[in-house]
């Protein structure tokens, strides 16, 4: 572990104290079971969450800085999101006084390795080479051999136990991969034009694809279910593409208190790429083959910035456990206020491009959200900002953006 100087673990501990008195703030509890019962579709109440994403560059730039290690400085930065949440983006975002460190889990290669050209500027789009020519190819897939290393994880619980320990709770996290993007996977590793032909010229390829990578994703579940190495995370973890992990309804029947299972956990699941196709391709090529891995969860999310509002009847019949759905800027708001209802979490997404313009128009961003409220009465809500990637400098229209959000929500 890293050797801090004095003036790096004095700044840190200092930072950690002003996490902790803000945690120690009641409306961080309320908000906590505010989302509890959201997430187990009791509270019809829309919850609204802010992610900065891109535009922390903007919001708390590398200057604004003063560890001296970047190890320190990765801690700090984090550190110093939580204190500018208090501070300037007061969302439903329930601070904790809780500092996890990982237990640490590897596997081994599975036989493909995307090919990437990065772009020259500092956040432009990313070139992937083809590297699935043929089937021969998709036969190199292998499960891999996963390891937990507890000697590393006690080594990190340690370090920082003795650096926060009487400051913040310190708490071992085992993560478990509930993830799943089986086919974004494949664009990256066929190519996105290769992959809309194959649909139609080679759906084996594609399918023998699906079912390798799920058995291994399955494969890497089980393993660290099997050593011992998952941990309960029911609390302000991302769920899913936006929202929270905390509900009453995890951990899944039939726990027992000490073996944490992938049942005890929330999956997710999302195809992006898929944002056009029509739903017999999206059923045949995604939900398939989704559905198996997210059968090992207790409650699913699905859906990322894909327009889902022509597909909901099919997520809906293929999603094992489904609690969270995404409905991205481009989804028809009534028509899935329609199907979901209360039965159901409508995560919305609104389009951050009203936060990138030349200026921020207040009354549009008013006029968006109470439409929205008005659209979706009797469903279960939340509404995510994310995929900010700047606001062009000007940290205070995301401030501005919550302020009306929540003046809007307190009326529903």
């Amino acid at each position: 572990m890293v050797n801090l100087s004095d003036k790096d673990r004095s700044l840190l501990r200092d930072l950690a104290g002003q996490v902790a008195k803000i945690a120690a703030n009641p409306k961080h509890v309320e908000n906590a079971a505010r989302w509890t019962e959201h997430n187990d579709l009791r509270d019809a109440r829309p919850m609204i969450l802010v992610f900065p994403e891109g535009s922390w560059r903007e919001l708390l730039p590398e200057s604004l800085l003063q560890c001296e290690s970047q190890f320190a400085r990765d801690i700090e930065l984090e550190f110093r999101k939580q204190i500018y949440y208090a501070e300037h983006l007061p969302d439903d975002n329930p601070i904790t006084n809780i500092y996890k460190t990982p237990i640490c889990s590897n596997s081994s290669a599975y036989g493909l390795e995307s090919k990437r050209t990065h772009s020259e500027q500092a956040t432009g789009a990313d070139h992937f080479e083809p590297v699935i020519k043929d089937m021969r190819d998709i036969e190199k897939i292998h499960c891999p051999e996963v390891t937990v290393d507890w000697e590393k994880s006690r080594q990190i619980f340690e370090y920082f136990t003795d650096l926060f320990g009487d400051i913040l709770e310190v708490c071992q996290y085992g993560a478990c991969p509930s993830a799943m993007a089986v086919i974004d996977q494949y664009s990256k590793l066929r190519g996105f034009d290769n992959l809309f032909y194959d649909t139609i010229d080679q759906p084996e390829m594609i399918h023998e694809f699906c079912r390798r990578t799920v058995d291994y994703q399955i494969h890497i579940v089980r393993e660290l279910e099997r050593q011992g190495a998952l941990t309960l995370c029911l609390d302000n973890s991302i769920a899913g593409s936006g929202g929270t992990c905390y509900t009453n309804d995890l951990p899944y029947a039939g726990f027992d208190g000490e073996h944490v299972r992938s049942l005890d956990f929330w999956g997710f699941a999302t195809a992006q790429i898929f944002s056009e196709v029509s739903p017999e391709t999206h059923e045949e090529f995604a939900l398939q083959h989704e559905k198996r891995f997210l059968g090992l969860f207790g409650l699913n999310c699905y859906g990322c910035c894909e327009p889902l509002h022509n597909k909901l009847e099919l997520v809906i019949k293929h999603i094992p456990r489904l609690r969270r759905i995404s409905i991205s800027p481009w989804a028809d708001i009534e028509k899935s206020a329609a199907i979901l209802q209360d039965k159901y979490i409508y995560s919305w997404k609104p389009n951050p491009a009203i936060l990138a313009g030349n200026s921020l128009n207040s009354k549009l961003i008013h006029e968006e959200l109470l439409s929205f409220c008005d659209k979706t009465r009797g469903c279960v809500t939340e509404i995510i900002m994310k995929d900010t990637h700047t606001v062009r400098n000007e940290p205070e229209r995301l401030w501005e953006w919550v302020k009306i959000a929540k003046e809007v929500v307190e009326k529903y």
